[in-house]
């Protein structure tokens, strides 16, 4: 496992890791403004990582763009920004480790045949001791998690079949699986909490039993509700959700920060973007935030 970068003076790391398959809109914005406000409300740093390791997704111009777009709705990230394209050689590093613990197998399964299953994975070539040709790798769930607790929504059970399964961390066309991706990254970066939408909630126990087979302390993690479209579906870049406007984002951020849950004061619309940020940190209070997975539907959607 690399060497972790230092913490910040006070411990807290936070970060914001979007993928360059599309802009951002408005479901985005509250995971960036969420993780954002809770890292200053902490006195600690806020990361942007871009994770661009599915190059068939990404679409040309997006990482410049999410970039662009952050800095004009005022969240201003620390340091450099990360890219996982150029982190390759520590995914593999970390693949070297779990293969010289034996916590890992390769696997020629085919995604058809997993699906006849019910579509989780039965630990077929686990003990068939197959050479890496046409194959991927998965990890070992020897030691299983079955549930963690969130800083927002408690104690959160796992769907048991998916915790146990043994999952893949090296895909069959040789392009790393975001767990993999995700924990290495987050381990480097020394990011003690996570603060993301609720639609990764499912993935969480598979981070954290790879954190431990890695021998890597696990971070915090807290989970926002999801912004739905007045369609019931989840406003995501598969969905086609319009991206953030580029005229004034005052507005725009004031309907986030009421979808978090926080109060505003009724002058706070005459306030520059400056002191809107400046409000949003001092007043931020994570109890306030639905303890709802998801809000339907959101009433005039960005």
């Amino acid at each position: 496992m690399p060497v972790q970068k230092e913490r910040a003076d006070n411990g807290y790391i936070g970060r914001f890791a979007p993928s360059p398959s599309g802009d951002l809109h408005f479901g985005s914005l509250i995971a960036a403004l969420g993780s954002y406000l809770q890292a200053r409300a902490q006195g600690g740093k806020w990361l942007v990582r871009i994770e661009d390791i599915d190059p068939p997704r990404e679409v040309a111009g997006a990482a410049s763009r999410i970039l662009s777009t952050l800095e004009r709705y005022g969240l201003y990230w620390d340091g450099d920004v990360l890219y996982q394209s150029q982190r390759h050689d520590a995914y593999r590093e970390a693949i070297a480790q779990l293969k010289q613990q034996e916590s890992c197998y390769y696997c020629t399964c085919t995604r058809s045949r997993i699906q006849l299953l019910g579509g989780v994975y039965d630990g077929h070539c686990r003990l068939l001791q197959l050479g890496p040709e046409h194959a991927a790798i998965r990890l070992k769930q020897n030691h299983p998690i079955v549930e963690f607790t969130d800083g927002l929504q408690g104690l959160l059970p796992a769907n048991p079949a998916l915790a146990k399964e043994d999952f893949i961390i090296l895909r069959r066309d040789g392009l790393f699986a975001y767990n993999l991706a995700v924990v290495v990254d987050d381990h480097f970066q020394g990011v003690t909490e996570i603060v993301r939408g609720a639609d990764l909630i499912e993935p969480t126990v598979r981070q954290i039993a790879l954190y431990r087979a890695l021998n890597a302390a696990e971070p915090h993690y807290i989970h926002l509700p999801l912004a739905l479209n007045n369609d019931g579906n989840k406003l995501s870049k598969q969905n086609h959700a319009p991206p953030l406007p580029h005229d004034d984002p005052r507005p725009v951020l004031i309907q986030a920060l009421h979808f978090l849950g926080q109060s505003l004061p009724l002058d706070i619309k005459d306030a520059s973007l400056e002191q809107l940020i400046i409000w949003a940190i001092s007043h931020w209070s994570l109890g306030d935030i639905p303890k709802r997975l998801q809000i339907s539907p959101l009433k005039n959607a960005i």
